[in-house]
């Protein structure tokens, strides 16, 4: 006896085409969710070279303020040896000198860690102690308007996308469930030949056979996936608002970063700077304490300071701008 079976099913409702359309669906979510790892991973690089930066500018203070010191270190040695000044005025300008080197070592060691931390989002897997930065701090000004940065936002931003793309997905989802929902049907064919003894004969029979889904019409699945389409469209209202609060913020501290730089830049580092030449002119001559002296030092120091922290967050307030917007993941 041979037998020869064959089915032939019929799908229903383009099930296939509907599944090849939730796979393009899923794809294009994954390389949105790439995009927007990307924009996240840019801006830590971004934030890391601004923190290199700035403890490299902060360890260039601390230097010129110990070559400073150790300067007035020298001319004391030579005032003691003519008697013009006591071991006491030495021996204290030797321990400012002491605590100046020791801010040098300080920043050294903050440079270094900001330079391990970059090469970790660069994605270095050992770090190189001759790696270093190139490029100055941002300083251009930021023209573009709120409303238009919110509207670019919306546009290319990656993380929106994804919830846009995510809401077509479950559309998609669910033009498959209602396909799944139409019954499947298929044809047979069957050939059978049996001999034996020295008779035999053949048989050629059809067969239709389709389910009959009394009970079971995918309704849990076609309400599963209408549930996932409103769902995604509260997510994507709820990051609108979400986005507009971040831009609203980084405007406002790319305001305060601004108006901070401008208010160094014009006041508190140029007296600063003017009171600690003109100390250390009158200290040279004998008619400033060192007292004085390192007082005026200290402060030219703590607005150098402030200098280079406005500098940084205003550089990072710029970064966060393009962020935001999407920028740095649109190409423009």
């Amino acid at each position: 006896q041979i037998n020869i079976h064959t089915d032939f099913p019929f799908e229903r409702g383009n099930k296939r085409e509907e599944r090849k359309n939730v796979a393009k669906q899923d794809k294009s979510l994954a390389e949105l969710g790439v995009r927007e790892m990307m924009r996240q991973v840019i801006f830590s690089v971004q934030t890391g070279f601004v923190d290199v930066q700035q403890a490299a500018e902060n360890l260039k203070l601390a230097q010129e303020n110990l070559t400073k010191l150790e300067g007035v270190v020298t001319i004391n040695e030579a005032r003691l040896k003519s008697g013009d000044l006591s071991r006491v005025e030495l021996e204290r300008s030797q321990v400012a000198a002491l605590q100046f080197r020791t801010a040098v070592q300080q920043a050294q060691l903050q440079l270094d860690q900001a330079k391990t931390q970059l090469q970790l989002y660069l994605g270095r897997k050992k770090t190189s102690s001759d790696f270093n930065v190139s490029g100055e701090l941002r300083r251009e000004a930021y023209t573009q308007p709120q409303e238009e940065v919110l509207k670019l936002a919306i546009d290319r931003r990656p993380d929106y996308l994804l919830f846009q793309q995510s809401q077509a997905r479950s559309r998609a989802d669910l033009r498959l469930q209602m396909a799944n929902a139409k019954v499947d049907f298929s044809i047979g064919t069957e050939y059978t030949h049996q001999r034996a003894y020295g008779a035999g004969g053949s048989s050629l029979g059809f067969y239709f056979s389709a389910p009959l889904p009394i009970f079971n019409k995918n309704q849990g699945e076609i309400l599963r996936a209408q549930r996932e389409i409103d769902q995604a469209g509260a997510r994507i209202e709820g990051l609108r608002m979400s986005i507009s609060t971040e831009i609203e913020k980084a405007f406002r501290q790319y305001t305060m970063a601004k108006n901070l730089l401008a208010s160094v830049e014009t006041g508190i580092l140029i007296k600063a700077r003017s009171v600690r030449d003109t100390t250390e002119y009158s200290y040279r001559r004998g008619e400033a304490s060192l007292i004085e002296f390192l007082d005026a030092q200290r402060a030219f120091n703590d607005a150098m300071q402030s200098y280079n922290d406005a500098r940084a967050s205003y550089a990072r307030s710029l970064y966060l701008l393009d962020t935001v917007s999407g920028a740095t993941v649109s190409g423009s």
